[in-house]
């Protein structure tokens, strides 16, 4: 199917019309692919963002602008993406790094009694908080959710999930004291 008249396209697409959605794709997909791949060199990766932003463009086309390009949106869209990808794999590193010095310093200077004692404190401390916090900070640590995947499952927003697994730290450094965040930052009780 071919739309001839761009606002037509627009408008069809921002209704849910799946064959202006199928038109996009098949006019936008290689050109956005390609530039992804210009600016990340990993096929996989770049296939990934790409399909995030056709998502992402489906998920809001309400908000879409007839006035305004599609190829650009897509194009700024592909460049966010990136830039987010780039900064989770950045932040992912340094914490992968954190986690293993902290590990690290827990397994060679404290004994195995010492350590099971401190995640006996520590989960005990963790059922003591406030229902939802508890519930979002096992979402995280347990499951190993994200905030938006924990935004989504729950339906809330995604600065109630960051704020209520902020509390949940606050709570536990305050009771738990400095001697427990090595522990804390490790923690990962068994289900």
């Amino acid at each position: 199917m071919t739309f001839k008249n761009y606002i037509f396209f627009i408008d069809r697409l921002k209704k849910g019309d799946e064959k202006a959605y199928e038109f996009l794709i098949d006019n936008y997909y290689r050109k956005i692919y390609a530039y992804a791949v210009s600016l990340i060199n990993d096929k996989t990766i770049a296939e990934d963002i790409v399909q995030n932003v056709l998502l992402k463009t489906w998920q809001y086309r309400k908000k879409l602008d007839a006035s305004l390009s599609i190829q650009s949106f897509l194009y700024k869209s592909v460049y966010n993406e990136f830039v987010n990808t780039y900064q989770k794999s950045k932040a992912t590193t340094y914490l992968h790094y954190k986690y293993l010095e902290n590990l690290e310093e827990i397994t060679t200077s404290v004994d195995d009694n010492k350590i099971e004692y401190f995640f006996k404190i520590v989960t005990k401390e963790i059922e003591k908080l406030p229902p939802k916090c508890k519930n979002i900070f096992m979402l995280s640590k347990v499951d190993g959710l994200t905030n938006i995947e924990i935004a989504e499952y729950l339906d809330i927003s995604i600065k109630t999930v960051e704020a209520q697994i902020t509390k949940a730290y606050c709570v536990l450094r305050g009771k738990l004291g400095e001697q427990y965040k090595s522990v804390l930052f490790i923690y990962i009780p068994k289900k």
